[in-house]
């Protein structure tokens, strides 16, 4: 019995390498149908003469009829065939296994011993047994449709991986200048050729570990193989907890328009209209600008600068105590934009995620702008984190952060998804600041990124006259994202609200799968990021 990646038979050093070479056993043109389908018994004459054609040199032989029927009755989706104008031309064999049963270290024997005993319905691995094609249909690519059928059925049935272990069937003639490990660090390199090394490699999958002794009598490989595992990014923890895990999130970005108040509760009353319009469109977030409460500092304009926006501090908590409240009241996490906070007399531009499950978050703006400094002695916070929500993990960086890509890159370490940027900028030369790097964290940290701000004029309030914003969110730049990494965006200097939708999904397949991987490709032998 044979194991996974003998892949196409007989002279498979010619073969997978040669997938866009034309088929030199059949006439294309005269293929009228390719169909994918389960295993059955009935199949197993042809299944039989490919067996004998693909093993006659292998060592094992080939399958009997009792371990082909075996496989059927325990698990028939793992069982598949594919087959070329009905002529049976290769076929992929499966299991299901409890993989910290068989561990790392395990010989093939120990998954088929006993008629598959190792098969476990309530396992966590799939495995692969066996996948072979007749050489008869060589250049044809089925090897890479059954894979991606295996694929499918590993997220369909919540698997965490599918894991086998693969042939080198060149090292035979390396072996006595490379270990294991370093031919295999050489076919990736594409120094060496291994086609049905290359082969997985080029399905995704990757190594391991060298498994010594996994089939006695592999000559070519030397008796080694390669431990090659595909990670379903998909796979989900079970759980107990009558939890919903979302996966397309729909944003509600909330473009303020700066205007007279007469009280905190008219300010409310306004804020609260915004919060049931995103809610309504069943949003799951609903983010503020930053400073989005300047408005009740008029009645303090006769103060100095610095005077007034510390009495404005004096509504931050009861503005985020009223957050909270409409945050459970209309089912969503609210970012409250940024306010000003005293804490040890000294002055901060905080904001607080205020969930809908009632639970809250504080978060602070780093890096205080020259002006922010100057004007009204703030000065900057010191956590930088990642929160957890019903919606994935965020980060949230207040307008000026956001130009320091160390930030949101710390943030991405930690698993963030979407970055929220509330933002407050009076021309429109510091809104492209903001903008521009805004798309730049979203590209280079493979997440989404949503900012809003303030627009309109505030006349009576001094050194917050003037605003322009334009909420935007933006995307990656790959193929399932808009080309130009823009989600939505609202009008510029206009009050409104931005709904958007996102789908996190998208973000672990490109990590994965993307045209380029910027977290995965970076050079960490020459350079890494230190949080102290």
């Amino acid at each position: 019995m044979l194991f996974e990646s003998l892949l196409i038979g007989k002279n498979a050093q010619n073969v997978v390498s040669s997938g866009l070479q034309k088929n030199k056993f059949m006439d294309l043109s005269n293929i009228e149908n390719i169909e994918l389908s389960y295993l059955s018994i009935e199949d197993y004459d042809e299944l039989k003469e490919i067996m004998i054609e693909v093993y006659s040199d292998k060592p094992g032989g080939s399958w009997s009829k009792p371990y082909i029927q075996k496989l059927i009755n325990i698990f028939p989706e793992g069982q598949i065939v594919i087959k070329v104008n009905g002529k049976l031309a290769g076929c992929a064999l499966s299991i299901i296994v409890d993989y910290k049963k068989i561990g790392d270290k395990h010989k093939y024997n120990q998954v088929i011993k006993d008629y598959f005993s190792a098969h476990n319905p309530k396992g966590d691995v799939l495995y692969g047994i066996e996948v072979f094609v007749s050489k008869e249909f060589r250049g044809l690519r089925l090897g890479r449709r059954m894979y991606d059928y295996r694929k499918d059925l590993c997220e369909r049935l919540n698997l965490k991986s599918i894991i086998f272990g693969g042939r080198m069937p060149n090292y035979h003639l390396y072996a006595d200048q490379y270990s294991p490990r370093e031919y295999i660090r050489r076919v990736r390199l594409k120094e060496i050729d291994d086609p049905v090394l290359n082969f997985q490699i080029s399905n995704n999958f990757q190594p391991v570990r060298v498994l010594r002794g996994y089939l006695p009598g592999d000559e070519q490989s030397n008796e080694y193989a390669v431990l090659m595992r595909w990670n379903n990014i998909y796979y989900e923890e079970p759980t107990d907890e009558a939890t919903i895990a979302k996966k397309v999130i729909r944003l509600g970005l909330i473009q303020w328009q700066m205007r007279s108040y007469a009280n905190l509760g008219d300010m409310m009353q306004q804020a609260e209209f915004f919060i049931d319009a995103v809610s309504g469109y069943h949003c799951d977030f609903a983010l503020f600008p930053e400073f989005f409460n300047a408005p009740l500092m008029a009645q303090y304009n006769h103060l100095s600068e610095p005077n007034a926006i510390r009495e404005l501090a004096k509504y931050t908590e009861e503005i985020v105590n009223n957050m909270s409240e409409l945050a459970i009241t209309y089912n969503i996490n609210i970012i409250t934009g940024s306010m000003p906070e005293m804490r040890d007399n000294l002055l901060y531009n905080v904001g607080y995620l205020c969930r809908r499950d009632g639970t809250r978050d504080k978060y602070e703006k780093l890096h205080v702008t020259p002006d922010e400094a100057r004007v009204w002695g703030m000065q900057g916070g010191d956590v930088v984190k990642t929160f957890d929500t019903d919606c994935g993990k965020i980060g949230i960086l207040i307008c000026y952060d956001v130009e320091f890509p160390e930030l949101s890159r710390l943030l991405a370490d930690e698993g963030m998804q979407i970055l929220f940027v509330p933002f407050l900028t009076d021309t429109q030369n510091g809104y492209s600041r903001v903008r521009n790097c805004a798309q730049a964290r979203a590209i280079e940290n493979e997440c989404y990124v949503a900012i809003a701000g303030c627009v309109g004029n505030l006349p009576k309030v001094h050194n917050m006259d003037i605003q322009y914003g334009q909420a935007m969110v933006f995307t990656p730049c790959d193929f399932a994202f808009p080309t130009n990494g823009v989600k939505a965006e609202a009008t510029p200097n206009t009050e409104m609200i931005l709904i958007a939708d996102v789908d996190l999904d998208l973000l672990n397949e490109l990590n994965q799968f993307g045209s380029v991987r910027n977290l995965r490709d970076r050079r960490k032998d020459l350079y890494s990021l230190v949080r102290k």
